[in-house]
């Protein structure tokens, strides 16, 4: 009674704490038991509320200041996870994918958030709401809603959960982690994120972390290779999860707990427990992880991005990940992919393949080795 009154308390605590949105209200589902979950990682300094996060945080985590990095969505990595218990898949979608975005037009995916929050907070103190709290949390509301419309248009498969988390969140995931295992094929030093790592397995703290999820200068496919960063991050922390004891450990519990109230927002009524659970299975290295291909990188009003064949990435989740009829074939094309779709758009040179199955060395204990 005591072990089973301890983990509802646990979960209890979990589920009240973590901040719940209702962005996916009305939202189509997944069938077969299939869930989709879109990762989103803001460039945000501020926290969940929109409060500046404290001066000595910013510094240790070499990431400038508050006013820097508004609203993108620089990580987005759709996790399916079957429900016939097969290998789960993470598919990363390329920060500057120049993309449909519902109500504005074609643009970077990642501004998708950023610029429904902006148009919601407008319209709300048009309207004479003065709240910064309240403009704050509607303004969030709108952008997660417009991302996670954005991310299910581009890809045409539903989205039934989803995770927000800002810069302080993969530092402080990492130190209640105990660390996060990686690997590198050589050593990297980068003064803008702060990433200075040897090559070689090594285990990162909270501020090593976040510098090398965010590192892209001195890496030879720039953002597509900070993509693959994302994914090992992702990989050797669900790794940790696990071997470190976590879910048997009520201790480390508590900090994960700690760290998803601090840092987490979730669509309201997932059952995260339940999912935790699920998310052991995560753990052995059984996902496979993709970076969404880019045709060619391009130019748009002043800004690079990467120019994509939104069929083809439609065709290729669809082919991934569930039943031909999931690729929605008779939906509107952007051709971002065909001559002059983006306004001042100019080609360039084709960037780096990004293979939809990756081979990449591993460290011997099951990390994939990345640049």
């Amino acid at each position: 009674m005591t072990a089973g009154g301890g983990a509802w308390y646990l979960y209890r605590d979990l589920a009240a704490g973590i901040g719940s949105s209702r962005a996916l209200d009305g939202a189509e589902k997944s069938k077969f038991g299939d869930t989709n979950i879109l990762l989103i990682g803001l460039d945000s300094r501020r926290d969940k509320n929109g409060e500046k996060l404290p001066a000595e945080v910013l510094d240790q985590l070499h990431a400038g200041s508050s006013d820097i990095g508004g609203y993108n969505a620089n990580t987005l990595i759709l996790l399916h996870v079957p429900g016939d218990g097969g290998r789960a898949k993470a598919f990363s979608v390329p920060r500057d994918d120049f993309v449909d975005i519902p109500g504005h037009g074609k643009d970077k995916i990642k501004k998708a958030y950023g610029l429904a929050k902006a148009r919601k907070e407008g319209q709300l103190a048009a309207a004479g709401v003065k709240d910064a709290r309240e403009l704050e949390r509607e303004g969030r509301e709108a952008g997660r809603a417009a991302q996670i419309a954005t991310v299910r248009g581009f890809l045409g498969v539903p989205v039934d959960h989803f995770a927000e988390l800002n810069l302080a969140g993969f530092h402080h995931l990492a130190q209640a982690l105990g660390g996060v295992p990686v690997c590198l094929n050589k050593a990297v030093k980068d003064t803008y994120s702060g990433a200075d790592f040897p090559a070689g397995p090594q285990t990162l703290d909270g501020r090593q972390s976040l510098a090398f999820v965010r590192q892209r200068h001195g890496l030879d496919g720039g953002d597509l290779d900070r993509t693959k960063r994302q994914q090992a991050f992702l990989a050797g922390a669900t790794k940790k999860l696990n071997s470190a004891g976590t879910f048997t450990d009520p201790v480390k519990l508590i900090k994960l707990i700690d760290v998803a109230k601090q840092d987490v927002v979730t669509d309201q009524g997932w059952d995260l427990l339940s999912f935790v659970k699920r998310a052991k299975s995560l753990s052995d290295g059984r996902v496979q992880f993709t970076t969404l291909p880019v045709e060619r990188f391009g130019r748009n009003l002043g800004e690079d991005i990467n120019v994509v064949d939104d069929m083809k990435i439609k065709r290729l989740i669809a082919e991934q990940i569930g039943p031909k009829a999931s690729a929605s074939p008779g939906a509107p094309s952007a051709e971002a992919g065909s001559a002059g779709s983006a306004p001042g758009a100019r080609e360039s040179a084709p960037p780096p393949t990004s293979s939809p199955s990756p081979s990449t060395p591993e460290d011997g204990g099951g990390i994939p080795c990345v640049d």
